[in-house]
């Protein structure tokens, strides 16, 4: 096994151990929350399943962009939430409650919603898209489900481990998940660089930046629930866009701009979720 390899591995380690952290963190009621309030909920789906591959369709064909980003940004756009995106919620002060309750509702719906929007972009592109349905739900048990369930159950028989295991896991986690992607970036630069051409980065930066805006916009009033939200539609699944895109562009070199993406997202995610969290600190009582 080379280093890639070694490092793809440690990072899907860390991604296991945090999500198997936010389930020891959470209760039944937290992901509850979002279902209890239908509105929101509606909203969310909307701006995550359906706003954003629309969007994603209008800069494709704005932009004129080179096939393998405009793959990129149609497989990111029906990818939906990252298992890590809870963290970066919590950063910018939004509800853990909502960030992981809305999260498990769009993995359950990314099973039958991706297939559909290809289906739907057959249409708009004229041309097949393909995907196995059981390939998206072996990436959202395994990946998310899963861990989340097993956090869960400790808490609720050995609720005292799941105290004490808390911080030394979720130390360790993120050691291997910011080492694992020092390597990876490192060894990917080449790769990287290649994918910034030709308006890539303006739509990429477009992507982000809309996304963000429209999340916030259908988060409703209250300041925790538009941070959730924002996060959840700028934010989307990498490792289910190379899946649906490797399938799908098997001739192109996507993974460089999927790669520009997160580090664009990264980068872009940075002020909204330091603006979010002052706003929020400024409205609790001291």
């Amino acid at each position: 096994m080379d280093l890639k390899h070694l490092t793809l591995l440690g990072l899907q380690i860390a991604v296991l151990g945090t999500v198997f952290g936010f389930g020891m963190s959470t209760t039944i009621a937290d992901l509850l929350y979002v279902v209890r309030r239908p509105g929101l909920l509606i909203r969310s789906l909307l701006s995550v399943l359906v706003i954003m591959p629309i969007l994603a369709v209008a800069l494709v064909e704005f932009l004129n962009l080179r096939i393998e980003v405009e793959a990129a940004l149609i497989c990111l756009a029906i990818s939906p939430v990252p298992p890590l995106l809870p963290k970066k919620q919590g950063k910018a002060g939004g509800l853990q409650s909502f960030g992981l309750g809305l999260m498990i509702i769009l993995m359950l719906a990314a099973i039958p919603a991706i297939p559909l929007s290809l289906r739907l972009l057959e249409i708009v592109f004229a041309r097949p898209f393909v995907v196995g349905t059981g390939t998206i739900a072996r990436a959202v048990l395994l990946m998310a489900l899963l861990p989340l369930a097993v956090g869960l159950l400790v808490r609720a028989v050995f609720p005292q481990i799941a105290m004490w295991l808390k911080k030394p896991l979720a130390v360790a986690a993120n050691g291997l998940l910011l080492l694992g992607a020092l390597l990876l970036l490192a060894g990917s630069l080449t790769t990287i660089w290649s994918a910034t051409g030709q308006r890539a980065v303006v739509a990429i930066f477009s992507f982000v930046i809309l996304g963000l805006l429209i999340g916030h916009l259908m988060g409703g009033p209250e300041t925790e629930n538009r941070a959730v939200v924002a996060l959840s539609t700028a934010c989307r699944h990498p490792a289910i866009a190379l899946a649906v895109a490797t399938i799908n562009f098997p001739d192109t070199q996507i993974i460089g701009v999927i790669l520009l993406y997160l580090i664009t997202s990264a980068i872009v995610c940075i002020p909204y979720v330091a603006w979010q969290r002052s706003r929020i600190l400024a409205t609790r009582p001291e």
